[in-house]
């Protein structure tokens, strides 16, 4: 199975699995009296939105590389994450202010019907088994859309278990307060994790920070080669879940351009054995002992200075 029919069949099983907790919850809030059941019911339904996207930006994936994009669509998962994220922080937000007005301006709330309780232990179990879902395939096809869903719906998880310790609050204490003051915790917890996500997904698009262990290899991988050396100007930046790689590399002066051409295509051959989902690799070919001032970046102090302690 492909890597884009992954992440589709996730969204299906996200819509399917959210329609059918949605609708029940929505139904039997109203029916039992609950509005706190009632809105963890439309949050869930925010989910359907979500899968939604997911499912649309899969195809966007799937498109290949054109002239107007040269190294395809796959940042299109990036922003859809990021774009998760603001719904995530939006519903949290949300959650706070309704929770706030209700605590300042409406302090009396009837009890609710116990149907309330059942239907929240069932959205809870489905709702686990869902991210579960997410995660497993958000793992197998290395998609952090498909994580950040399954963070989302942990979310959930936990919105809903405040629901029902407030719901169980209300009968057993008579003190229904106890539940709004858990769902602005709750709320909080959500943004928190909305700007956490966001965050990774900016460091991405701002071609950010990279796995300094994927630098090493690649030195590694030069210092082992023959006909080559002195690998700099190293830079590695991330497309989803691709890596595009660019770098300089030294060889005899004297030798064929073909000779020096073969040398890199074998060093390119086991940069790719070294470093899964390599996109794509371009080196350029400097003589040996040859120095260029321009090459001077303090970018790339961190990777000059692993290889001269290499």
């Amino acid at each position: 199975m492909d890597r884009n029919r992954i992440i589709r069949t996730a969204s299906i099983i996200s819509i399917a699995g959210n329609a059918v907790l949605s609708a029940s919850k929505i139904i039997i809030g109203l029916m039992s009296g609950s509005m706190s059941v009632v809105s963890d019911g439309i949050d869930s339904m925010t989910d359907i939105f979500i899968s939604i996207i997911t499912l649309f930006v899969a195809k966007i994936i799937d498109t290949p590389p054109d002239a107007k994009h040269p190294y395809g669509h796959f940042r299109a998962e990036t922003i859809a994450t990021a774009v998760l994220s603001f719904i995530m922080f939006f519903i949290g937000g949300q959650l706070a202010m309704t929770t706030i007005d209700k605590l300042a301006n409406h302090p009396v709330i009837e009890m609710p019907g116990i149907w309330a309780v059942y239907v929240t232990v069932f959205s809870i179990f489905g709702k686990i088994l869902l991210s579960y879902s997410q995660y497993a395939l958000g793992k197998k096809s290395r998609s952090e859309m498909l994580k950040a869903n399954c963070r989302n719906m942990l979310n959930d998880v936990v919105t809903s278990t405040g629901v029902l310790m407030g719901l169980c609050c209300a009968f057993y204490f008579h003190m229904p307060v106890i539940d709004r003051i858990i769902a602005i915790i709750i709320s909080v917890w959500i943004m928190f994790s909305a700007v956490r996500i966001f965050m990774g997904t900016l460091t991405e698009l701002m071609e950010g920070e990279v796995d300094q262990e994927l630098y090493n290899k690649i030195f590694e991988v030069v210092r082992k080669s023959d006909g080559v050396g002195n690998p700099h100007r190293v830079r590695i930046t991330k497309l989803g879940v691709l890596y595009t790689i660019d770098m300089d590399v030294e060889v005899d002066g004297n030798i064929k351009v073909s000779d020096a051409h073969d040398l890199v295509m074998a060093l390119e051959d086991k940069i790719r054995s070294e470093i899964p989902n390599v996109y794509d690799i371009v080196v350029h070919i400097e003589p040996m002992g040859h120095h260029e001032n321009h090459e001077k970046n303090e970018c790339y102090g961190l990777a000059e200075h692993n290889i001269r302690q290499n």
